[in-house]
């Protein structure tokens, strides 16, 4: 069969880095939720795909903060306790909610047996063992997911270099493709990216006036950039619509708040939740596959199109956050394994972005603006006036660390590996990495937890100041009793992580 084209799916895992402690909206709840709900079910997906013999699946971004998180032996722990609540508030829901209680149990059940056959040492030896299987190509990227663009040149390439190393440190190699956190972007950053070994990064499609047929090589760095098409992938999910609103689905925002499950189907978008139908998993089934036969329509005909117009096969990438797939949309690990089995069938190669950048479907070098994929597809939700707090506070943190790390670490040279570590400056990195993080500014911009987000960030910078005041001082004893009452952070996130590194050349 002759392919109509290579379609490439990209799944980005990013949560914040939660402090040991909290319960919904915030804290470990999330977590736990999303690697109930997404991770473990979406990796068994790909596992069974890859046991039919399917290489090339999908192309996986995990963030090193989560990763962290998924590898740590405090979350491993939780998570299989809320595993085990899970079941026990299924069971709470049999006399009300029989159906539904029984669904879910038998998902809670199936989550549980595959967190304990492949998640008990955490999920580096569960992402290597898809990685060296040829079903996933892994990505990496900056270590706490900061908006880039907004660092300094010296913080951003420090916090590029320590994030790929820490996912080196858990998997075993250093990845040649990252997902740039919020696909933010600004002139110049290939230089970045090519200097620390990156050969390829995601982009929105505005980025590239959406012209997403082909990889393009950034200027003359021999980066390539891949642009997100976005009439294919807001056909699932967009600002508007997209398949998890169907009516059919579990709707994710009714609660039955004595058991914490969710009883309703979608039904309609203005329909109020105390009249919403009951959650039907055979009418969600049905619906998994019509709406998977129509995605696939859809890319085949956007393959065409594209043929059509470049005279040559052409590239449709499709990306996502994780955690749409099982966490907002229950029903979404079920459509991605329809999906990725009908795609090969209808004509389409389905490929990793190394694999579809080696099958040579790269096109001409392109100069990209400034960009990322938030609203407006530029900076504002990062920079915007709504968040002129973080902008500042992020460059005084910057200004912090700097010049602490220059005060007592030694300069760069042949001399600097034969000084001793600094456990006070490697932790200073760390704070001020979680503090230059993007997620505080988005939950701002968009009103999602914004007290805990300002929180979280008061946190880390008045850490870093008070800290890097104390280092530059020489008030080491004073120092050392300090951050030893941090009780979340009494050791750096990431295994990669040296002040050394950061040293001023």
């Amino acid at each position: 069969m002759t392919s109509e084209g290579t379609f490439c799916l990209v799944l980005h895992s990013h949560l914040p880095l939660l402090a040991h402690h909290g319960r919904w909206p915030v804290g470990e709840e999330w977590l736990y939720q999303s690697w109930a709900a997404s991770y473990l079910p979406v990796v068994a997906t790909l596992r069974e795909l890859a046991a039919e013999g399917r290489g090339e699946l999908a192309t996986l971004g995990i963030t090193p903060v989560l990763a962290a998180q998924l590898d740590d032996p405090h979350c491993l722990r939780g998570v299989h306790d809320w595993l085990g609540g899970w079941s026990l508030r299924a069971r709470s829901a049999a006399d009300r909610l029989p159906d539904l209680a029984a669904h879910e149990h038998r998902v809670a059940a199936a989550a549980t047996a595959e967190f304990e056959a492949h998640w008990c040492h955490g999920a580096s030896p569960v992402l290597r063992g898809l990685r060296d299987s040829g079903a996933v190509e892994l990505l990496g990227g900056p270590a706490a997911h900061p908006f880039q663009p907004l660092l300094t040149p010296r913080v951003r390439a420090f916090s590029l270099r320590a994030g790929l190393d820490d996912h080196a440190l858990r998997l075993g190699s250093r990845p040649a493709g990252i997902w740039a956190p919020e696909c933010g972007y600004a002139p110049g950053m290939e230089t970045g990216y090519a200097a620390a070994g990156v050969s390829r990064f995601l982009v929105d499609g505005p980025a590239l006036r959406g012209d997403t047929a082909l990889a393009r090589p950034v200027g003359d760095s021999g980066v390539v950039c891949v642009g997100r098409d976005l009439d294919v992938t807001y056909r699932v999910w967009s600002p508007r619509k997209g398949y998890p609103g169907s009516a059919e689905y579990r709707d994710f925002h009714t609660w039955d708040h004595d058991s914490g499950l969710k009883p309703a189907r979608v039904t309609g978008r203005r329909v109020p939740s105390h009249d919403k139908k009951p959650y039907d998993p055979e009418l969600a089934d049905r619906a998994v596959r019509r709406d998977a036969a129509d995605f696939v329509d859809t890319v085949v005909a956007r393959l065409r199109d594209l043929r059509a117009t470049h005279g040559r096969p052409a590239l449709t990438v499709a990306a996502f956050d994780t955690e749409l797939f099982g966490h907002w949309w229950h029903e979404g690990p079920a459509w991605l394994g329809e999906v990725l089995r009908r795609l090969p069938e209808a004509g389409v190669s389905v490929r990793t972005l190394r694999g579809a950048i080696d099958d040579g479907l790269v096109g001409e070098p392109v100069t990209l603006p400034e960009c990322s994929w938030g609203s407006g597809k530029d900076w504002r939700v990062w920079a915007g006036p709504q968040v002129a707090e973080f902008v500042a506070g992020n460059a005084t943190v910057q200004d912090d660390l700097l010049s602490a790390v220059d005060a007592v670490v030694p300069g760069s040279g042949p001399a600097l590996r034969r000084d001793a570590r600094d456990p006070l400056a490697d932790l200073l990195v760390d704070q001020a990495l979680h503090a230059l993080s993007s997620d505080w500014a988005f939950m701002v911009s968009k009103d999602s937890a914004a007290e805990y987000a300002r929180s979280r960030f008061a946190t880390h910078a008045g850490r870093v100041a008070e800290l890097a005041g104390l280092l530059r001082d020489g008030r080491r004893r004073r120092a050392a009793r300090r951050t030893g009452h941090w009780a979340d952070a009494r050791v750096p996130t990431f295994g990669g992580i040296d002040a050394r590194d950061l040293a001023h050349p």
